[in-house]
C-alpha cells in the first residue's frame, strides 16, 4: 500500500455585516462554536462539515488526518483585529506543526472582515499557500453569501460553495469537495478555476423559481465532460468590500477555455434574473392582515431584516408590538436576543409573574424596549435548535408569555432555523395560528414541512437591505442595481 496522504483540516468562519452596530471578538466564537484540534464533534457546523466528512473517508482514501482548530461565530459586526490575528496565527501554527502535508482542507465562510483586513479568507489562503508550497492541494468550502477575491482563486486548487439557500446542502458540498481533492492528490484530475463577475447583488433564494431551476441546471452540468464543479457566489450585501457581488465559479479538469466559456454563459443567465428572484416582501401590517385572514395554520411570518444570520442584533420589537396591537393570542415569536432579560427571568424562576423590560437595546432601528407584564413559562440552560445535521446554540434561553403571546428570549444570538426552537421549550408550533421567526430564508426548509403559508415581512432596520442606496465606501466596481447596465453594451 502507498504511504498515506497527510491531510490538514482547519476552519475559521463568520459572516461580517460591516454596517452592524455589533462587534465580534473571541468570546463570540467561543459562544457559538470553538473546537481545538481533535475536539470537533461528530456533527458538523455550517462551515466545518469537512471534519466529519474527511474522518468518514479517511480509511477509504488512505488519509492520515491532522486536525487544526475549528471556530465559528454567529454573523455579527466587524471582527476585532486581535481576534482575527489570534485565530489566523493559531491555525497557521497548527499547519506548520503538521508539515509536510499533501492536502489542506479549509471550512470557511467567505464574508469575514476584521478591523484591518477586508479579505480575511484571502489573507489566510495566501499564508497557507506560502507554508505548504505549490504541490500541495488546497480545497475550501465557502458559504454563497461571501465575497470572491483573486487572492482566493489564485491560492486554492478547488473552491466549492453551498448551492442551496437555505443552505440544506452544506454536508453534500463538503462530501463533493473531499472526493475531488482526493482525486487531485492522486493526479487523476488537474483542477483549474474559472470565474465570471455578474456585477450584481441580489437576494437569491433557491427554494423558488427562477433560482430553483438554475441550481438544478448547474448540478446537472457537474461531472459532464471536463466540468468538475459549478458554484454560485450570491454575495453579501451587508459587507462593504471591493469584491462584493454575485459570481460564477467553475472548476474544470485542465480545461480553462471550456470553464471560462461556461462561467460566462451561466453568469449572463444569472444576471438576466436580476430583480426577479426575491419572494414578495410585505409590510408588517400587510403580513399580519394576510396571516389573520388565513384559514390554515400555522402561518409563518418571517422578520427578514432583523435576522441575526445577517449580522444584526436580532432584538427588534417592531413585529412584536404589531402583534400586541392586534391583540393576537394564538401566536409565538422566536427569538429576541436579550441576555440581561434572560438572566432576570432565570433569577425570577419558572412560574414567576412580573414586569420586564426587554428588547431593542442595540440599535435605534429596532423600535423601543418593551415594558410588559410577563409570565416565565420555561427556562433552559444551553438551549439549542437544529439546522440539518447541525446543532445550533441559543445559550441560556427562556419562554415567556406576553399578553397571550409565547416568546423566546435567548442569550446567544441565532437566527431561527427549525420549529424545534419552539418545541424544545414545550411549545407546539403546529398548534399555533401564527409563528413569527427572525430569519431571511434559512427557516424555510424546516418550516415549510409544517406550514403551507409562509410570508415575508420586511421592516427596515440595521441590516442594509437596499444595495442601490447602501453607503458603500470600499465598493468601487459598477454593479447592479447601483448601475443599470454594469456590463455595458
Amino acid at each position: 500500500m502507498q504511504n498515506p496522504k497527510r491531510v490538514f483540516l482547519g476552519s475559521i468562519a463568520t459572516e461580517t455585516n460591516t454596517f452592524s452596530p455589533l462587534r465580534t471578538d473571541l468570546q463570540d466564537f467561543k459562544d457559538s462554536f470553538y473546537a481545538p484540534p481533535g475536539q470537533h464533534p461528530k456533527t458538523p457546523t455550517l462551515c466545518s462539515a469537512i471534519y466529519p466528512v474527511a474522518r468518514d473517508r479517511a480509511t477509504e482514501f488512505n488519509w492520515q488526518i491532522v486536525e487544526g482548530t475549528a471556530s465559528w461565530a454567529e454573523p455579527g459586526g466587524i471582527v476585532n483585529q486581535h481576534t482575527w490575528e489570534f485565530l489566523r496565527d493559531q491555525l497557521l501554527a497548527e499547519l506548520r506543526a503538521a508539515m509536510p502535508v499533501d492536502i489542506v482542507l479549509l471550512g470557511l465562510h467567505g464574508a469575514m472582515v476584521s478591523q484591518e483586513c477586508l479579505d480575511c479568507e484571502g489573507e489566510l489562503l495566501v499564508a497557507v499557500r506560502e507554508i505548504v508550497g505549490g504541490a500541495t492541494i488546497i480545497g475550501a468550502t465557502f458559504d454563497p453569501h461571501s465575497h470572491l477575491s483573486k487572492r482566493r482563486t489564485d491560492n486554492a486548487n478547488l473552491i466549492a460553495l453551498f448551492k442551496e439557500f437555505p443552505h440544506t446542502d452544506f454536508v453534500e458540498v463538503a462530501e463533493n469537495l473531499v472526493a475531488l481533492v482526493h482525486r487531485a492528490a492522486l493526479g487523476q484530475i488537474k483542477p483549474v478555476i474559472s470565474t465570471f463577475d455578474c456585477k450584481m447583488i441580489e437576494v437569491l433564494p433557491t427554494n423558488r423559481e427562477p433560482m430553483r431551476g438554475f441550481v438544478d441546471k448547474i448540478k446537472a452540468i457537474e461531472g459532464k465532460q471536463s466540468i468538475l464543479s459549478v458554484s454560485v457566489v450570491h454575495g453579501f450585501m451587508a459587507g462593504d468590500v471591493p469584491d462584493l457581488g454575485a459570481r460564477i465559479v467553475v472548476v474544470s479538469d485542465d480545461a480553462k477555455t471550456e470553464g471560462d466559456r461556461l462561467a460566462t454563459e451561466l453568469g449572463a443567465e444569472l444576471f438576466s434574473m436580476r430583480g426577479k428572484t426575491r419572494p414578495e416582501f410585505l409590510t408588517a401590517s400587510a403580513a399580519f392582515d394576510k396571516a389573520e385572514r388565513s384559514n390554515t395554520g400555522p402561518v409563518v411570518v418571517a422578520d427578514v431584516w432583523d435576522n441575526p444570520g445577517g449580522g444584526v442584533p436580532g432584538d427588534s420589537t417592531i413585529l412584536l408590538r404589531e402583534m400586541l396591537r392586534r391583540n393576537l393570542r394564538d401566536a409565538a415569536l422566536a427569538t429576541i436576543w436579550d441576555p440581561i432579560a434572560v438572566r432576570t427571568c432565570f433569577s425570577a424562576g419558572e412560574g414567576a409573574v412580573f414586569r420586564l423590560r426587554f428588547g431593542a437595546k442595540m440599535s435605534e432601528f429596532a423600535g423601543e424596549p418593551l415594558d410588559a407584564d410577563i409570565v416565565v413559562r420555561r427556562t433552559i440552560r444551553d438551549a439549542v435548535q437544529s439546522f440539518g445535521q447541525s446543532v445550533v446554540p441559543l445559550g441560556d434561553a427562556v419562554w415567556i408569555e406576553v399578553a397571550g403571546i409565547d416568546l423566546i428570549l435567548n442569550s446567544v444570538r441565532s437566527q431561527v432555523f427549525n420549529p424545534d426552537v419552539f418545541s424544545n421549550f414545550g411549545i407546539d408550533p403546529k398548534a399555533k395560528k401564527i409563528l413569527v421567526v427572525k430569519s431571511t430564508n434559512h427557516f424555510h426548509d424546516a418550516f415549510s414541512r409544517i406550514s403551507d403559508d409562509i410570508l415575508y415581512a420586511a421592516v427596515d432596520g440595521p441590516y442594509p437591505n437596499d444595495p442601490q442606496t447602501n453607503a458603500y465606501h470600499n465598493l468601487t466596481r459598477e454593479i447592479w442595481p447601483r448601475v443599470e447596465n454594469p456590463h455595458g453594451g
